[in-house]
């Protein structure tokens, strides 16, 4: 399928599992009402608060995953179902892990966040998002063959531009960047690191993020949808939504011939290895 609407999920996570669980599937009924094809949530949705490891699940097999496996058939869509803490049985840390889910219920990939959010931010303090979280040691293209080929990354990633390269040169077209960005970064770098990853590789980025004030400060929002191009195609408000946009992987491969920056690259002086 060349062309399909897709959609990106803002939402304003606190304490209540139940409540947030609730809210995410109004949204995915509202998205897939809409038109969507593909519905991707933000980072840590699920739960925000000290205790990640309360709220660890299995992934596949735990409630969150069966609940969206069937709302992942009933409503005929892929369900990329943000990030959400998966139990880890060689660690006392579970991962921050993305699970995408096909339109037949399956579990397609998983991703575990590769970089963990370990910082020191002027006048919104320090984060060691190690302390809780284990990072994972995969990069994850995968192909769906209908909608194109998806690359995964969680919010933090995105400061990273060769996890990015690296998936464009496995083939992706449409990157994912859940996120749950901090207000005093998310106004200065949030939309530029977005909108710099589509364009050096020429890809779709659908980036949901978390809205509202957290128990560790408050967050940015304004997710968005962005093109090849570069141009922010949708984006939303400060409060939980939903937002949609056509990906139309035609124009991306416009957008590829117009700007060779995959094929100019010079092999003959540098690489990028996966190890």
């Amino acid at each position: 399928m060349k062309k399909y609407i897709a959609c990106v999920i803002q939402i304003d996570t606190q304490e209540d599992y139940n409540e947030n669980l609730k809210t995410a599937k109004e949204l995915i009924c509202e998205a897939a009402e809409r038109g969507a094809k593909v519905v991707a949530l933000p980072e840590n949705w699920a739960y925000q608060g000290h205790d990640y490891l309360q709220y660890a699940e299995d992934m596949p097999g735990g409630n969150i995953f069966n609940e969206f496996s069937k709302l992942a058939v009933k409503y005929g869509v892929w369900i990329h179902a943000g990030s959400l803490s998966e139990k880890n049985n060689d660690d006392p840390r579970p991962y921050n892990t993305t699970m995408l889910i096909n339109p037949n219920g399956e579990l397609v990939a998983k991703y575990n966040k590769i970089h963990v959010f370990d910082v020191d931010v002027k006048n919104a303090g320090s984060y060691r998002e190690s302390d809780s979280k284990k990072p994972g040691k995969n990069i994850v293209v995968v192909d769906t063959e209908d909608y194109g080929k998806f690359g995964l990354s969680i919010c933090y990633d995105m400061r990273f531009p060769e996890l990015y390269r690296l998936m464009a040169l496995q083939g992706a077209e449409v990157f994912f960047a859940p996120s749950s960005f901090l207000l005093a970064t998310g106004k200065d770098h949030w939309e530029t690191l977005l909108r710099a990853r589509a364009i050096e590789n020429s890809c779709y980025m659908l980036a949901p993020g978390q809205c509202g004030v957290k128990y560790d400060g408050p967050t940015y929002g304004r997710s968005m949808i962005i093109d090849p191009w570069g141009t922010v195609i949708a984006t939303a408000s400060d409060k939980p939504c939903v937002i949609t946009a056509e990906i139309d992987l035609e124009f991306r491969q416009k957008v590829k011939k117009q700007l060779l920056s995959l094929e100019n690259r010079r092999e003959d002086i540098y690489k990028l290895n996966i190890i």
